[in-house]
């Protein structure tokens, strides 16, 4: 009687399991990048892949609406200055993915990306995106941690007597 209690559990745990994965996986819907701008964007240890393409202002990373991803208003404000120093909030769709990193550090990314793509679709925006700093790499990385420190600076607590 045991053993087939223990059977019919592993067959509905299996079955709910099986269940559970078939609703995460839902098909997500991907643009054709075929005629997109491509560029790459990076800050700190993320890595954004940035696809630009005419459309009326949608930004998707990784498979989710900008909003749903970068959920703090800062983020979403700072993948958005590259559109308000440029007034082309509506003219570009956006596809990203990114990797690595935090979600300041992605947002950083997908920025620095969204700028490098809006250069190359319109040239003669260099110079508006150069002046506001869009353009140059953020190039501060974490410093190592050093022999014979805790962290990378943090000694550990000195006593004289």
């Amino acid at each position: 009687m045991a053993e087939a209690k223990k059977t019919a559990t592993k067959a509905t745990v299996k079955k709910a399991a099986t269940t559970k994965t078939a609703a995460k996986k839902a098909p997500v819907a991907t643009p054709k990048l075929n005629d997109a701008t491509y560029a790459t964007g990076k800050r700190k240890d993320s890595v954004a892949r940035v696809y630009l393409m005419p459309g009326k202002g949608n930004i998707t990373v990784n498979g989710k609406g900008s909003a749903e991803y970068f959920r703090r208003a800062v983020l979403q404000m700072i993948i958005a200055q590259p559109f308000g120093v440029t007034n082309r909030e509506t003219a570009y769709d956006i596809v990203a993915f990114v990797e690595g990193g935090g979600l300041s550090g992605q947002a950083g990314a997908v920025k620095h990306g969204i700028s490098k793509a809006l250069e190359k679709k319109e040239p003669e925006l260099r110079a508006t995106l150069k002046a506001a700093g869009f353009l140059t790499r953020d190039s501060r990385v974490v410093e190592r941690k050093h022999y014979g420190f805790r962290k990378a600076r943090r000694s550990t607590q000195f006593s004289k007597r």
